[in-house]
């Protein structure tokens, strides 16, 4: 009986066409804005692609700043044992964000939407077929193959076009294929002279694990040792979930530092925003992605939700100061849900991600 990850094989075969990307229309936006005399929503002034069938001149002539797109899965997540659910946010962001004001603020005219990746197709087959969990983990494994070419393949059209990325996920498994396909995106675009970029993560974990094959917990190692990580930033590193392998590689490696939890609120060593400025300090000599995984924020729906962590105005300073004093690369806010597996719902964490969105945008305009 042949493995079920040569039964997810098929689904490679189509990664260089993101056979598994769905592109917005204008009226997909507005399908999820409630227009009201007087107002404009920012779902009105959004940008979509008007030719889906040539999505690099769209890139390319779109005066857009920003590129949104959305990886709503779950099987990185799931990959690294964890709780299923990540899967979950995409659409109640999106409600959220589209009916953000529009002013002058945020107008929403320097954003476009590009649209989502839908990986439902491989969850079904693994999750009709797999014998056993031994075989569910090695196959949701297996099928982030897939998702890393995809996404790396959208990102990096959008930062060849000079275009920033803004991912919402999903796993932490995608900031492997993010920093990826930025580097070699910005590469090309001749912003940066090697492709290679940094990256800040505001995180409870460092995502730093074995190469034991692709999941959620092991995006930075695959980044670094393929070339495309100079530099890794983890702010506030929660002591209890760091293994020591981890963090005895963390300390040898000069390219690495980190601030944990502990010395930020309970030794009080310096303030949060000392080690965000500190964290964009030591990434700043080239392009930077800023990731943050809502599993560090406090009491937030997720699939390692903590009952101790930083604040959601913490993740909104973070954000702005970071967007504003570091040269991004992208935006990736990851690891949410609105509803996990085991029940756990909270119709909140939309909301939340369209602010911490909103505040990217702000912040990097100044």
């Amino acid at each position: 009986m042949e493995k079920l990850e040569t039964r997810v094989q098929p689904f490679a075969a189509k990664t260089n066409a993101m056979h598994h990307l769905k592109v917005y229309s204008k009226q997909d936006v507005l399908s999820l804005t409630k227009l009201r005399r007087f107002e404009t929503k920012l779902g009105e002034r959004l940008q979509t692609v008007y030719d889906s069938s040539s999505i690099e001149q769209s890139l390319a002539t779109t005066t857009a700043k920003y590129v949104l797109v959305g990886i709503p899965e779950d099987l990185g997540a799931k990959g690294n044992f964890g709780i299923g659910g990540a899967d979950t946010l995409w659409i109640p962001f999106l409600q959220s964000f589209f009916n953000i004001q529009s002013n002058d603020f945020f107008d929403g005219g320097e954003i476009l939407v590009m649209g989502h990746f839908d990986f439902g197709d491989m969850q079904y087959l693994i999750d009709t077929t797999a014998r056993g969990e031994a075989e569910k983990i090695e196959a949701y494994r297996h099928a982030v193959n897939t998702i890393d070419d995809e996404v790396e393949h959208m990102v990096k059209l959008i930062t060849e076009a000079g275009k920033i990325p803004i991912v919402i996920g999903g796993g932490h498994n995608n900031s492997y294929p993010l920093i990826k396909g930025a580097a070699k995106g910005w590469h090309k675009a001749g912003i940066t002279p090697l492709a290679q970029i940094n990256c800040i993560n505001l995180d409870a974990h460092a995502d730093y694990r074995p190469m034991e094959g692709r999941h959620s917990g092991n995006a930075f190692r695959y980044a670094e040792e393929d070339g495309y990580l100079q530099k890794y930033c983890i702010i506030g590193l929660h002591e209890n979930y760091l293994p020591q392998n981890v963090w005895i590689d963390i300390v040898n490696n000069p390219f690495i530092d980190c601030i944990t939890f502990e010395d930020i609120f309970v030794h009080e060593k310096r303030t949060f925003m000392q080690a965000v400025a500190h964290a964009t300090g030591f990434t700043e000599d080239t392009l930077t992605g800023i990731d943050i995984d809502l599993d560090g924020i406090q009491n937030t729906l997720s699939s390692a939700m903590t009952p101790v962590g930083i604040s959601p105005l913490h993740a909104r300073q973070y954000v702005s100061f970071a967007a504003a004093d570091a040269k991004a690369a992208y935006l990736h806010i990851c690891e949410g849900a609105t509803r996990l597996s085991d029940g756990r719902t909270d119709a909140t964490s939309g909301k939340l991600i369209s602010y911490l969105v909103s505040d990217f945008v702000k912040g990097n305009v100044r």
